[in-house]
């Protein structure tokens, strides 16, 4: 009975821990359009886009950011959005420092870059090593 247990408390580590894993080191890119080409957004609670590439810098979806239009807080609003699509990374051209206290809030970390989205991703990918 206690091996059963410990082999079934292992084999739900071992799920959890895959699950937990596959939703790890997401990437989201401010962007001005849809396309992996895109310029980079100037601000990033304001941006039509955010590109969302995986940990090893694959392209996997452009999300219209829902609060480009709010209020003053667009930037705590969009890091709760971030963050509940698994994001650990946000890159724009700037960051406002309500934003930038909500992403550490939720352990996000962030990079300001100018130019495409593709450049981005490789800056982001190069700090990593």
């Amino acid at each position: 009975m206690k091996k059963i247990c410990i082999t079934v408390l292992f084999m739900v580590f071992l799920i959890a821990s895959l699950v937990f894993a596959a939703d790890q080191g997401k990437i989201a890119i401010s962007a001005e359009g849809k396309t992996t080409a895109a310029k980079v957004s100037g601000v990033a609670a304001r941006s039509a886009y955010f590109l969302i590439f995986d940990e090893t810098g694959k392209w996997l979806e452009a999300v219209e950011n829902p609060y480009r239009t709010s209020g003053g807080s667009a930037g705590s609003e969009v890091v709760t959005f971030l963050s509940q699509k698994g994001m650990t990374k946000v890159v724009a051209g700037d960051f406002g420092k309500n934003m930038i206290q909500a992403m550490k809030g939720k352990g996000i970390t962030y990079l300001e870059f100018k130019g495409s989205a593709e450049e981005a991703v490789k800056k982001v990918l190069q700090e990593k090593k």
